[in-house]
């Protein structure tokens, strides 16, 4: 996939006035969101009308979901999966990679659980997962502690395999299998038996579930943790940038306001001019309107240099 813009997403001024401020800032933060992964074409479930099939993304992503009808539940996160492990970083996530890289006091939280900003080789003490990972997978059962990291087996059991459609060859050419797209409701969705779903490998008892955050969960107590450490030393954090995500709900925009109160210039990047943080914009803050893909590479050129093709590896993905 290409990143190219279609015509200048940057006003020359407030590039150099960020550039500045970035050369001369110390203790950094970035928020990140949905829309950083857009540019390498993730669905993304968001909002009252993310529907996945028929079935609303929200309801999916539910303890009580899981517990009624598990098969149903992990089709959906199988498939998530599976786009995101066909899906590649994109140039953003490798350049907030290589400033983690230049700067170890920039630290990044994500609300991201598709494992792009691992796989571009973002350091992983300076990359907090807020609301987990797909490629976690940890017990459902409440008395045990089993918890597997970086998973990348598509599918995690052969029951969860996409359905294919073998076309009928009319010449001599190897029969073409194509994957079919579960997501469409026009497309009967396979039944998976309990027995066929993966099963803990510790307790023996348990189903494995994925490993991210559902709703009614709380969030990670280590990640908060190391967040509030960073947040809370003496020393004054100079800039947020919150990427792809509109900050209006905590605790994203507590993070936002946090950093403001120690001393922090905070940069949005956005292609929704309306998605300021909850606390609005101020006099001295930057917003840049546009494909994150193309714009944060462009504001963090001057500190790590262009993000070439040929930089763009897979590290986490090829391992595997």
């Amino acid at each position: 996939m290409a990143f190219t813009a279609a015509r200048p997403l940057i006003p020359p001024q407030d590039l150099k006035s960020f550039q500045e401020h970035l050369a001369r800032s110390k203790r950094v933060l970035a928020l990140l969101g949905a829309g950083l992964s857009a540019s390498s074409g993730l669905p993304t479930f968001r909002g009252a009308g993310g529907l996945w099939r028929t079935h609303d993304a929200m309801q999916l992503a539910t303890p009580e979901a899981f517990n009624r009808d598990p098969g149903l539940v992990w089709q959906f996160y199988s498939y998530r999966r599976h786009m995101a492990l066909n899906a590649k970083p994109n140039p953003a996530h490798y350049a907030l990679a290589e400033l983690a890289k230049k700067n170890p006091e920039f630290i990044t939280i994500s609300q991201n659980v598709d494992g792009l900003s691992p796989r571009a080789g973002h350091p992983a003490n300076q990359l907090k997962l807020l609301h987990g990972s797909l490629f976690d997978v940890k017990c459902s059962e409440f008395f045990c502690n089993y918890l597997e990291t970086n998973n990348y087996t598509d599918p995690i059991v052969p029951a969860l395999a996409l359905p294919t459609d073998e076309s009928d060859p009319t010449t001599n050419e190897a029969i073409k299998v194509r994957e079919l797209d579960i997501s469409d409701e026009n497309v009967d969705l396979p039944e998976v038996s309990l027995r066929d779903l993966p099963r803990c490998p510790q307790c023996q008892r348990g189903l494995l579930r994925p490993g991210v955050v559902w709703f009614g969960e709380w969030l990670p107590r280590d990640v908060q943790r190391d967040i509030d450490r960073w947040t809370a030393q003496p020393e004054n954090i100079d800039l947020i940038m919150v990427i792809g995500t509109s900050a209006k709900v905590y605790p994203a925009a507590g993070y936002v306001d946090s950093a403001r109160n120690k001393g922090a210039r905070v940069a949005v990047v956005n292609t929704d001019k309306n998605d300021a943080p909850q606390g609005g914009m101020y006099t001295n803050d930057w917003f840049f309107e546009g494909d994150a893909a193309v714009i944060v590479p462009e504001l963090l050129k001057s500190e790590i240099g262009e993000i070439k093709p040929e930089d763009m590896r897979d590290g986490e993905r090829t391992s595997v």
